[in-house]
């Protein structure tokens, strides 16, 4: 869930070191934002300087322009979301040991802190927070006081801890070393010139370099200015080739709009073009990013679980109507943080589908390690090169959506779908569900879809008045069936996360079965109405559902397609989106409830970037 930086430089004390640090942070606060920290080296002396604050990053921003620090060859930085011990200035990191002489940053959570506390503590240690972190800062000392390197310490110290974390630490005696280990939680390299980098996702180090390094599994890495050494578990040297990083700076910042999100959300046109982009091979067939699934695998499946948390699920949802109907393939959904404790039926004719957008994901990467144990092929749909889940599935999708800095996910969520649609006809053309004429057919249908989110966005400002107009609303229903229902679902939750106000979406023929009792005068009701083209029959059930919520009072806000005059007759409000075949229409329908969310957030005056108590990327069970 944190935010962590690391960088080490020139052999003369700047104050680059710093920079980089706080840059990197602002990149990364996304990542959590209870408290945020700095540590560096290379003044001098033999205690680290350190500065740290409760609250968002500005404050310890605020705290350094009053009090400066000194320039440094090496520092890293973090930024919290609190697991153990409130968001307080003595629980931020970084972590001082060994006198002042060590600092330690850490994202995760290390499970047997208890044990290692008491431990600890009879050799005579007194423990200033009530983090885990602190353990394995003062852990590492013992090693250190003890004479070992640097690295060799963080490695033993790696040894000792149970559960998932990234650990960065620096040693004032050392100026020009940081060092950094890793399980189940993300760390990745950035290799500059005559300086390196350390972060937990590439967007800390984005402006400085394109090339990085991934670690894998209980791996420690040792950067100084002119050296990356990345060693495993017992010590021996893994050699690992860099990659490009395909994302362009510009696109974690705001580019003129009020918000990252309002950004992301006008970023879906090139988002969904992006992952739709260079997907056939010399023979015109669909391709996979990485890894190999023998074909033969992909045509004795049986069954498609798709497993993931949150945004990615509905996304999965969304996704799913599209993959049976051209498959013919049963595909079930599943809550990845359930999926392994209900004892579930997996075969080796089983294909998991993981839906992450960072790839790190702690519920969706034990479920996928636990759908592997019982002999399952996993696919990951992910957006972030070299992540744990990209790593360990059997191959890859990348949703090439670039940085997705606010919390709240927008273009993450559509790429996630086109993705799903391209395994869908993927898997359809390879098992011979679909002739090539219809798959062509599928594929300039998608690559229509791009324009056609633009022109939602171009015809936006009615629901933006209305949004801004329902700043005092305390609940809203959304309603949608078929590919409607996860829209409805979506649209729900983006009002949750970013306006604090109850919100719920149904299934529109579950309305009658419960969820009506809820409905009373000018109650607002989100409709999606599925387009007249279609099933007919489904386009007057859901007017049906409408008429049930108006008759009783409710405020109807439709999304309609265009040119429905007849569900325009039965809201109060209507938003249209242009025509699509059905399946792909969740692309379209979802953007208008995404500013929905964005607007009526900002006319409460909240800060739609960086929700309360929620983080972008969840890395702890």
């Amino acid at each position: 869930m944190c935010g962590i930086v690391g960088y080490v430089g020139s052999a003369e004390p700047s104050d680059r070191a710093q920079g980089v640090i706080m840059g990197g942070l602002a990149r990364l606060e996304y990542r959590g934002y209870d408290s945020a920290g700095i540590a560096l080296v290379g003044s001098g002396g033999d205690r680290v300087a350190v500065a740290k604050k409760a609250g968002k990053l500005e404050r310890l921003a605020k705290a350094i322009a009053e009090q400066p620090l000194p320039a440094a060859t090496a520092a890293i930085g973090h930024t919290r979301w609190a697991t153990h011990g409130a968001p307080t200035d003595v629980n931020a990191h970084p972590h001082l040991a060994a006198g002042g002489r060590l600092a330690i940053i850490h994202n995760g959570i290390i499970e047997n802190h208890g044990a290692l506390r008491d431990e600890l503590a009879a050799t005579g240690i007194d423990f200033l927070s009530d983090t885990d972190t602190e353990v394995a800062g003062h852990l590492l000392a013992s090693f250190v006081m003890g004479g070992m390197g640097l690295a060799d310490a963080m490695r033993a110290v790696a040894g000792r801890l149970e559960g998932a974390f990234t650990l960065l630490a620096v040693d004032a005696l050392d100026p020009r070393t940081v060092v950094g280990a890793r399980r189940n939680s993300p760390l990745v390299v950035g290799l500059g010139d005559g300086e390196n980098f350390l972060g937990s996702d590439v967007v800390a180090f984005i402006e400085h370099t394109r090339s990085a390094l991934e670690l894998g599994q209980d791996e420690v890495v040792e950067i100084t200015p002119d050296s990356v050494i990345v060693t495993d578990a017992k010590g021996a040297v893994v050699e690992r080739e860099p990659y490009a990083i395909d994302w362009d700076a510009a696109a974690a910042e705001k580019g003129g709009f009020a918000s990252f999100m309002d950004k992301e959300i006008h970023d879906q046109p090139a988002a969904v073009a992006d992952t739709l982009r260079g997907r056939l091979d010399a023979q015109g067939r669909l391709k996979l990013d990485e890894g190999v699934v023998d074909e033969y695998v992909l045509k004795s499946i049986d069954k498609i679980i798709v497993i993931a948390c949150g945004t990615a699920s509905y996304a999965g949802l969304a996704a799913r109507y599209a993959i049976e109907h051209w498959t013919r393939i049963p595909v079930e959904v599943e809550l990845a943080h359930e999926f392994r404790y209900r004892d579930p039926i997996v075969s080796v004719k089983t294909l998991v589908v993981a839906i992450s957008q960072s790839g790190e994901t702690m519920d969706t990467i034990m479920a996928v390690r636990h759908a592997q144990q019982q002999g399952a092929t996993v696919i990951g749909i992910v957006n972030a090169q070299g992540s744990t889940i990209a790593r360990e599935a059997d191959a890859v999708l990348y949703t090439r959506a670039g940085p997705e800095i606010a919390v709240a996910s927008t273009k993450a969520f559509v790429s996630q779908i086109t993705a799903g649609f391209l395994l869908g006809i993927y898997l359809a053309e390879l098992r011979g569900n679909k002739f090539p004429d219809e798959i062509d057919a599928l594929l300039s249908e998608l690559d229509a879809i791009p324009a056609k989110i633009q022109r939602v966005l171009d015809t936006a400002a009615p629901i933006r008045e209305v949004a801004a107009s329902m700043a005092n609303e305390r609940t809203v229903l959304f309603l949608g069936r078929h590919v409607g229902f996860p829209i409805a679902l979506e649209g729900a939750l983006k009002l949750k996360e970013l306006a604090y106000i109850h919100a719920e979406g149904f299934a529109a023929g579950e309305l009658k079965h419960g969820p009506i009792a809820l409905v009373e005068q000018d109650q607002p009701v989100f409709v999606i109405v599925p387009s007249p083209r279609g099933r007919e029959s489904l386009h007057s059930k859901v007017l049906s559902n409408v008429q049930e919520v108006r008759a009783r009072g409710a405020r109807t806000l439709v999304i309609a397609e265009e040119g429905d005059t007849v569900a325009a007759q039965h809201a109060d409000e209507i938003f249209y989106v242009p025509a699509a075949p059905v399946l792909m229409t969740p692309l379209l329908c979802v953007v208008p409830l995404q500013i929905f969310a964005l607007e009526l957030a900002a006319a409460k005056g909240y800060d739609v970037d960086q929700p309360r108590n929620l983080a972008k990327s969840v890395t702890v069970e």
